[in-house]
């Protein structure tokens, strides 16, 4: 195979798997804090909505990056009150999130853009990164990219570096396993939960940013095709890690860009059987791990403060 295009298939893979990331890293934070959200795929759609409609009258992809990541944040601070102050069933609070965004972007969608050519907007320019750019095999690959998948490969290690090097990911993780425990050391369970389900949303925001503010420049009725979903996959396959969720959504997004690839390649596989090779992976992943992976312990569980 030509090298180019191995190159090409792994830069690609990168960048398929910066919405998973993404969406893993949000729920990453929820769970680890001790609440579900299933919500990340409506968060994202929804965000992704916002986002380019922001960008689109201001002119500004910096807006419409500002607007997406404050409403994937209103989107959790709803899930979070819903679940914490609420107590409702957190599969069901997600659900509705999920279902809201479908009808709410769907509906404004038809109303602000119906009847009018929408140009779209520019998409977010390349950047290569000086030296480490020019560097053989390597450089195409990780240091040629868009900002947000830049900025994706930081959150990585930067989250990571949160929850298990810092006195408030230890806070996190204890409210997560032990909430009884953490309360009695003086931790505000509810504080804490309510600001690490805000920033996961405001991550998944950014997810639903690189979809139409990177990815393609324009808003597309269920861009975010179960993404969402691929990305809790992904943060299961990772046990619960910002590393590990980023090596599962990477194993992800490989099988998406093969997909591409071969319609590329125009090998005779109809589109929608290459398509569903995420879908499928993501089956079987899950199929394989469900039962062998532990969640944090008090991950779905309302607390009730004595």
């Amino acid at each position: 195979m030509d090298m180019r295009i191995i190159i090409g298939l792994f830069a690609l893979t990168l960048v398929k798997a910066t919405p998973l990331t993404l969406g893993a890293l949000s729920g990453v934070f929820c769970e680890r804090s001790g609440v579900v959200n299933i919500g990340i795929e409506g968060m994202m759609l929804t965000s992704a909505f916002t986002g380019f409609s922001a960008a689109f009258f201001s002119g500004s992809a910096l807006v419409g990056i500002a607007v997406a990541l404050a409403t994937g944040g209103l989107l959790a601070l709803l899930h979070a009150v819903l679940c914490i102050r609420f107590e409702l069933n957190q599969i069901i609070s997600g659900t509705v999130i999920n279902l809201m965004a479908v009808g709410v972007t769907g509906y404004f969608n038809r109303v602000i853009f119906s009847g009018r050519t929408v140009p779209g907007v520019e998409t977010l320019p390349r950047v290569e990164i000086p030296l480490l750019a020019d560097i053989p095999f390597i450089g195409p690959i990780l240091f040629q990219h868009q900002p947000i998948v830049f900025t994706t490969i930081i959150l990585v290690f930067l989250v990571h570096i949160v929850l298990f090097h810092t006195p408030w990911g230890l806070r996190t993780r204890a409210v997560g396993e032990h909430p009884r425990a953490a309360d009695t050391l003086g931790i505000d369970v509810f504080k804490v939960r309510y600001i690490n389900v805000v920033v996961g949303g405001m991550i998944a925001g950014l997810a639903g940013a690189f979809l139409t503010l990177e990815a393609v420049g324009t808003f597309e009725k269920l861009m975010s095709n179960g993404r969402g979903f691929i990305a809790l996959a992904a943060m299961v396959f990772g046990k619960w890690s910002p590393v590990g969720a980023f090596g599962a959504a990477l194993l992800f997004g490989f099988a998406e860009a093969l997909g591409v690839r071969l319609q590329i390649e125009n090998i005779g596989i109809p589109y929608q059987f290459l398509g569903m090779l995420p879908y499928l992976l993501t089956i079987i992943v899950l199929a394989g791990v469900v039962g062998r992976s532990t969640p944090p312990a008090a991950s779905g569980q309302p607390y009730r403060k004595e």
